[in-house]
């Protein structure tokens, strides 16, 4: 990381309810003071022109806060049956999550192991590791944090997650059933193009496919329950993946789920959003105007008021572009408001009240972005004042 910075100026600052060109004073990693127009003389380094940077007219947002990416696993399953090394796949992840201007990433790690020996199983530990031994040695750009995804039909599912809370802090839990037949696999003919990935013959499938749906729903109604109350005792934010129904909603709200990620019908949305569980729909999802498993769009719920979050999945450098896309689309959300989906929400969904909106007494996490035939392009960024992309 390159030294602090303590000065931005001439910038168009998106603050929470405008757009104002301005200044920016930081302090000790944090905003110091935020000012209209050109900065008094008064505040500009007497250490130089490399303690201040001037973005010519740019955009500058705050640091975006990622709850739910995928992506490490890519780097450290790059092909099937291709283990990379823990820690370089590590660095590499956290190298692009910092030039997609993400400054908090709330790394998703699978516990729980598939029924055919696939997922993470035993190397999720690995990659914790790995993830502590890099923030140890200061060798991160963004902000890990991380979050469980607990597939629970997982029958080693409640195991894992206890052993890994005993050994590694955990900032979110979601409860995941991907079984066959229901939430986002409703469409057995999309599972089913889904699962052609790990290469399996269409027998296999069709094997593995009944087995998963024979056992899933049992072994889920097992292991919810003390996912739940681990959760709580260990005062760990929860969320609820691929809710479909009402009654899918009701239990959410009966376990004091605070997210809901990715429901898969605007009825679950709807309720969610009704009930105080902030609605998290993927970026890509929005982009490409509907989900890639047939279920409700980003942009429909945004048009009825139902979305509060945008998760990247699994794509990091989509979070700022559904950002500031989704003005274009839906007319009625404002770039500040479209910017808080991927900033300040995320951050407050999680607990985090020191981030995700540039205020005075704020962490100094910032993001200088121009416009390139109308997409939005990371230039800088800044963690805690020092620039890390």
């Amino acid at each position: 990381m390159l030294e602090p910075v303590d000065l931005i100026e001439n910038a168009e600052i998106v603050l929470p309810d405008r757009v104002q060109r301005g200044w920016v004073r930081l302090e000790d990693g944090r905003i110091d003071a935020i000012g209209e127009g050109d900065a008094p003389r008064a505040l500009r380094p007497a250490s130089g022109e490399g303690r201040r940077v001037d973005l010519r007219g740019a955009l500058l947002i705050p640091g975006l806060v990622e709850l739910h990416t995928d992506h490490l696993e890519a780097h450290y399953i790059p092909r099937p049956k291709v283990r990379w090394h823990p820690l370089g796949a590590v660095l590499a992840y956290d190298a692009q999550i910092a030039a997609s201007g993400i400054t908090t990433v709330f790394d998703s790690l699978r516990a729980g192991s598939d029924i055919d020996g696939g997922g993470l199983g035993g190397e999720l530990f690995d990659l914790a590791e790995a993830i502590d031994a890099a923030r140890l040695d200061d060798l991160l750009r963004a902000e890990h944090r991380t979050h469980l995804r607990c597939e629970i039909p997982a029958p080693d599912v409640v195991e894992m997650v206890e052993r890994f809370c005993a050994r590694y802090p955990v900032d979110l839990l979601s409860l995941m059933d991907h079984t066959p037949g229901q939430r986002q696999f409703r469409d057995l003919e999309k599972y089913f193009i889904y699962a052609r990935r790990s290469g399996k013959s269409n027998e296999e499938l069709k094997a593995l496919t009944a087995l998963r749906m024979e056992t899933g729903a049992e072994r889920a109604a097992q292991n919810r329950p003390p996912l739940v109350a681990l959760a709580e005792r260990h005062g760990i934010a929860l969320a609820s993946h691929d809710d479909t129904t009402l009654a899918d909603v009701a239990q959410s709200v009966a376990e004091h789920v605070g997210i809901a990620e990715f429901p898969t019908t605007r009825e679950a949305a709807a309720e969610s959003h009704a009930r105080g569980i902030r609605v998290m729909m993927g970026a890509p999802n929005l982009i490409r105007g509907g989900s890639h498993s047939g279920n409700v769009a980003a942009e429909e719920l945004a048009r009825h008021g139902l979305l509060d979050i945008l998760s990247s999945d699994y794509v990091p450098g989509s979070l700022l572009l559904a950002a500031f896309d989704l003005p274009e689309r839906v007319p009625g959300i404002t770039l500040p408001q479209a910017i808080a989906t991927v900033t300040a929400n995320p951050a407050r969904a999680t607990g985090l009240d020191d981030r995700g909106v540039i205020a005075p007494g704020q962490r100094a996490d910032l993001v200088h972005v121009t416009l390139a035939g109308g997409v939005p392009v990371v230039r800088q960024v800044w963690r805690q004042g020092r620039r890390v992309a």
